[in-house]
This record gives C-alpha cells, sequence and structure tokens, in this order.
C-alpha cells in the first residue's frame, strides 16, 4: 500500500506542510518534531513523490554538477562537497561528465535543460560561457570556477592559484634551485594555462626562466613521457612543477627508471593535493586546492543566487596553499648527466 504525506501528518500529528519541511530540510523544525515524523516516514515507507512535487510547487529539486571526468581524482572530493550541502537542504544532484569532449559538453548541456534543473554548477574547462547561453536563457543560474566575471544568472569561484604557486616558488628558492622546468597540462585547458602563467611569470620575477615548458594531458603516462623531453635539455633542471598531482606522480615514477633519484638529483611539486598525493614514494610536495570547500560554495553560490528577486550573481574566493612534503629537497650542487 503507498502512503501519502498527509498519512504521515496524520500519525505524527503534525500539518502536512511540518512533514514537507521536515524531508526537505528548508525549515528550523524542533528536534523532537522533526524525530518523530521521520519515524512515521520508516514505519509507513513514505518515499517523496518528486515529480508531484515539481507539479505542486512548479519548481524542481534538482541541481546539475558538471565535471570533466569521474575517473581524474581531482573531482571526487568535489562532487562531495556540493551533493552533501545540496542534501543538507533537501535537494538532489544531476551528475554529467564532459569527458573532455565539446560534442558530448553540449550533450551535458542539453540534458540539464531537459532535466529542467535549478542551477548548474559548471566546474570544467571544457564548457565555457558560449555553451552555456542556453542554460541561463531558460532561466537556470549557473556558477562558474575561475571564469568571470558574475552577471545575472551567473556566479564564478575564484581559485587564488596564485598564493599557493608563490608559497612554492619561494619554497624552492629557500632550496637554493636556480633552474626550473614546468610539465603544464593541455594547451586548450583554461585552468591549465593560468597555473601556467601564474608559475612562469612568478619564476622569471625571481630570475628563474621557466625551462622547458612541456604541456601534456592530466594524465600519469603523459607526465612521465614529457620526463624525457626535461632530461634531454643540455642543462638538466633540479626542480620540476607540474600541473597536476597526476603528472607529478608520472614524473616521479619516470624519472625513477631513469635512475633519477628525487628529491636528491630532481625535486618534484603537484597541484591539487588529491587524496593519495601523501602515499606517493617519496610523498609529493604540492599546492592544495580545496576542492570540497569548492563543491560547498559552488553550490551555495547557486541557491543565494536563485533565491534572489533580480537573481543577480556573486563572485566568491578560495585560497590555495602549499603542503611540503619529501618530494622537494636543497638542489643538486653537480650537473645531472643522464646514461
Amino acid at each position: 500500500m503507498s502512503h501519502t504525506m498527509k498519512d504521515v501528518a496524520k500519525l505524527a500529528g503534525v500539518s502536512p506542510a511540518t512533514v514537507s519541511r521536515v524531508l526537505n530540510n528548508t525549515h528550523e523544525i524542533s528536534l523532537g518534531t522533526r524525530q518523530r515524523v521521520l519515524e512515521v516516514v520508516n514505519q509507513l515507507r513514505y518515499y517523496k513523490n518528486v515529480h508531484a512535487r515539481r507539479l505542486s510547487t512548479g519548481q524542481s529539486d534538482l541541481f546539475g554538477l558538471v565535471i570533466s571526468q569521474i575517473t581524474n581524482p581531482y573531482f571526487p572530493e568535489l562532487i562531495r562537497g556540493f551533493q552533501a550541502t545540496a542534501w543538507d537542504r533537501g535537494f538532489d544532484v544531476l551528475l554529467c561528465n564532459t569527458e573532455y569532449d565539446r560534442e558530448r559538453s553540449k550533450l551535458v548541456i542539453r540534458k540539464l535543460i531537459e532535466s529542467d534543473v535549478r542551477g548548474a554548477a559548471i566546474m570544467t574547462s571544457s564548457v565555457d560561457k558560449g555553451m552555456t547561453a542556453e542554460l541561463t536563457a531558460a532561466g537556470i543560474g549557473v556558477v562558474f570556477c575561475n571564469l568571470g566575471p558574475a552577471e545575472t544568472l551567473v556566479s564564478n569561484v575564484w581559485v587564488n592559484y596564485q598564493g599557493g604557486i608563490s608559497h612554492a616558488i619561494e619554497h624552492v628558492i629557500e632550496l637554493g634551485h636556480q633552474r626550473a622546468a614546468v610539465i603544464a597540462g593541455p594547451e586548450d585547458h583554461r585552468i591549465a594555462i593560468t597555473i601556467e602563467h601564474l608559475l612562469e611569470a612568478g619564476l622569471k620575477k625571481r630570475k628563474l626562466d621557466a625551462f622547458p615548458v612541456i604541456h601534456c594531458d592530466f594524465q600519469v603516462h603523459a607526465g612521465a613521457l614529457a620526463v624525457r623531453t626535461v632530461l634531454s635539455t643540455p642543462e638538466v633542471p633540479t626542480v620540476i612543477f607540474c600541473g597536476s598531482d597526476l603528472i607529478a606522480m608520472g614524473v616521479m615514477s619516470a624519472l625513477e627508471e631513469a635512475g633519477v633519484k628525487v628529491p636528491e638529483e630532481i625535486s618534484v611539486i603537484g597541484i591539487d593535493d588529491v587524496s593519495f598525493a601523501f602515499l606517493t614514494r617519496p610523498a609529493l610536495t604540492t599546492i592544495l586546492v580545496p576542492r570540497e570547500q569548492l563543491g560547498r560554495t559552488a553550490f551555495q553560490a547557486l541557491d543565494k543566487m536563485l533565491s534572489l528577486k533580480r537573481r543577480k550573481g556573486a563572485e566568491y574566493h578560495l585560497d590555495t596553499r602549499l603542503i611540503v612534503r619529501k618530494s622537494t629537497a636543497p638542489a643538486r650542487q653537480r650537473e645531472l648527466h643522464i646514461a
């Protein structure tokens, strides 16, 4: 037998509106009332009818979250932060992957509109404002990462990569490094290019021109392949800055295979601080990007924007910081010759 919200309300001794508030976590309800309602919900095995609610309120309970690739360890903490915050407010999440493919990204945008999401967090560089015009035209709020400025139905979360990168450069300067290479992410990836430019500018400011500067995919094997170019330079650098932790892991693996000791002969620095970065050997020095906080902030930005009468977007800022582990050490004092 299927039970209704009225059945729950009658048995719990409250109004249907109170049951709705408890289930959707939209208002402050006393702990005793909340527990009583939830006990009845479990007793009757009652489940919300989201379609009925959508018809009655004219609003969806669904928010979209667009990422590049579920297998990339950058994203799980971001997803957790976004989803947990959405669930705490009584909303559901539609997760979409672009797989770094432009045509797939267009299909994702279409899927979000067809699913009638309230808002969407675009946490991938493979989708830009031009591609999301259909979302805002449909009244769907959008939040981006490092793609401003804010405007009506558009918010932006700025991740301050410069702070962590500056600390990383100061760290290697203090260790006596004078030659640095950069293995950045893809040339068509917006945030990868931002990181590359910040590294080059920061190193140049400290009279350490980056050489060589290489682009590769955010993959372990891509980082490993890029090391060949680094080791073939006339003056092998003493430190390698990597555009992601995955690249850094590939770099360290390839250096070990080439007989180069990390960090005694070449230091390695990553970016992201993915969950297993500390498990590498040696443990990876990296720039922490607060991804769970990024997910929480992205949802909060959407929720706040959509609650405003004019739906004006806003800008939010998150800081990065250097996590020093064992993959960096004082610069070697001799030239490195690869057999």
